[in-house]
């Protein structure tokens, strides 16, 4: 059975994403005091009393009549921007909830935003009881109950007439365990819920590279806002999808994360949590699509990300997107020659190629496709690409296979010596996948130099390839064996 989605709405700085993140016990919504911080859907699982379901934090509910008539202009000033496409991502939300949990301010008490946004809710629920679809039930959760005035105020949010209060603080957690025992009894009885063996895909790069466009390419519906403003993407936003590719269908959970900046231009608080969160989407990831702007070039910037993927032991595809205002695909289709390995390029791509793999060249490993987000070019590579990487970085290669790469390498390069001693290597296994690691017994480590260490893995890739994975060396000497 699927997992019911719980839906938290409301006004703009009642708490939900600090509700969020009390609920799932982790801190993975962006917290900010100033309105609109949170502007697309995020989501993730939660478990009480044994029952699993996806709680789904949105943007504050911005009424636009009430902007209109001047009300809440003075709550919506970090907003305004993304008043109608809030207002859309919210809808598209409550159309998925199966339960919606209405987030108030008691400290504040009832406002007419309040009543707006439950005006909105009442409409939403009632275009799809007219659908004859399933009618979300709605808990009204009264945030902020620290003070004794706050817990006073919370019955006077029943004038709603929405459903059942429940006064609780997101912040210290009180009173969550009620909202949570009363989710959990509007849920259907669950049967166990398999493993996640889907792929996990992140797509990081600097801001305004046209992640969010991409993302919205890949997956064929615009589940996140997009903006030629950078820094527009604030979370990281898990999509499931499946594709057919090499005859088989695919299932894969695609990331989407916040643009990282110079550690130097990131400010302080909300941008600097989103840049947090996007290093935790890549390390939480199988495959990191490392988008670069085709117009910029390569900046250090990218190298940087680039670097932190493979601290991270990731697996990467390299992304050049906006190709389409270098050449038009239609030119491309015309002048591109097959080139051995690498597919159609034309030269401005070989150029851009060699650049790459020269900047890039502690990741070699890693594909190169040229896109457009905008257009569609070349899109349609990108996953089959990246579940070929996924596969390769689960490879596992036979112990008789390691053992007979590692004879004809010592004897086509003795091992390095150091003094009188020589590094001798006893034997080798890969003892891992995800990513692929291979373990190797040896006299001494202190023998084993970096440069050696480099051309044994590359004995590995000239065989097998490992296509945009890093592989992994350990060495054992004899003393740690014993």
């Amino acid at each position: 059975m699927e997992r019911s989605f719980v839906v938290l709405i409301g006004r703009p700085n009642v708490g939900k994403s600090t509700l969020f993140n009390r609920l799932i016990g982790e801190r993975l919504s962006v917290v900010d005091d100033r309105p609109g911080t949170t502007r697309d859907r995020v989501q993730a699982i939660a478990d009480w009393r044994g029952m699993e379901f996806t709680i789904v934090d949105t943007g504050g509910l911005e009424p636009l009549e009430s902007l209109r008539s001047g009300e809440q202009r003075a709550l919506a000033e970090a907003s305004t921007d993304f008043v109608h496409e809030i207002r859309d991502q919210v809808e598209v939300a409550i159309a998925e909830a199966d339960i919606i949990i209405f987030v108030t301010d008691a400290q504040t008490g009832l406002t007419g935003a309040d009543e707006a946004v439950a005006d909105i809710l009442r409409k939403q629920i009632g275009q799809r009881q007219k659908a004859g679809k399933h009618i979300p039930p709605v808990l009204v959760a009264a945030n902020k109950t620290e003070t004794t005035n706050a817990r006073d105020t919370s019955p006077e949010f029943y004038r709603l007439g929405l459903g059942d209060v429940y006064p609780i603080s997101g912040m210290y957690g009180e009173g969550t365990g009620d909202l949570l025992d009363a989710v959990v009894q509007l849920i259907p009885e669950q049967s166990a819920t398999p493993p996640d063996e889907s792929i996990k895909i992140s797509l990081v790069g600097r801001p305004n590279v046209g992640k969010s466009s991409l993302f919205n390419q890949l997956i064929g519906e615009s589940r996140v806002i997009v903006s030629d403003i950078p820094g527009t993407t604030r979370d990281a936003i898990d999509t499931r999808i499946e594709i057919k590719a090499f005859d088989a269908s695919i299932a894969i959970t695609l990331i989407d994360t916040a643009g990282i900046r110079k550690r130097g231009t990131i400010e302080v608080g909300v941008e600097k949590y989103s840049v947090l969160r996007a290093f935790k989407a890549i390390e939480r990831a199988d495959v990191a699509l490392l988008l670069i702007d085709a117009v910029d070039g390569i900046t250090a910037q990218d190298e940087h990300i680039a670097g932190y993927i493979l601290d991270a032991n990731k697996s990467a595809v390299l992304i050049i997107n906006k190709w389409d205002t270098i050449e038009s695909a239609e030119k491309v289709e015309r002048i591109a020659k097959p080139v051995k390995g690498l597919g159609m390029l034309t030269e401005k791509m070989q150029v851009f190629m060699q650049n790459a793999q020269t900047r890039f060249n502690f990741m070699a490993y890693a594909p190169v496709l040229f896109v457009s987000a905008k257009t569609g070019f070349r899109c349609d590579q990108i996953l089959p690409t990246a579940v070929r990487v996924y596969e390769a970085r689960n490879m596992r290669i036979p112990t008789s296979d390691v053992n007979r790469i590692l004879r004809e390498a010592t004897e086509k390069h003795a091992p390095p010596t150091k003094g009188s001693k020589r590094l001798k290597i006893f034997y080798g296994s890969q003892v891992g996948t995800n990513p692929p690691t291979f373990l190797f017994h040896v006299n001494d480590t202190e023998l084993m130099h970096f440069s050696y260490r480099r051309y044994l893995e590359n004995a590995i890739r000239d065989e097998f390839g490992f296509l945009g994975t890093p592989i992994r060396l350990s060495f054992r000497g004899r003393r740690e064996d014993g």
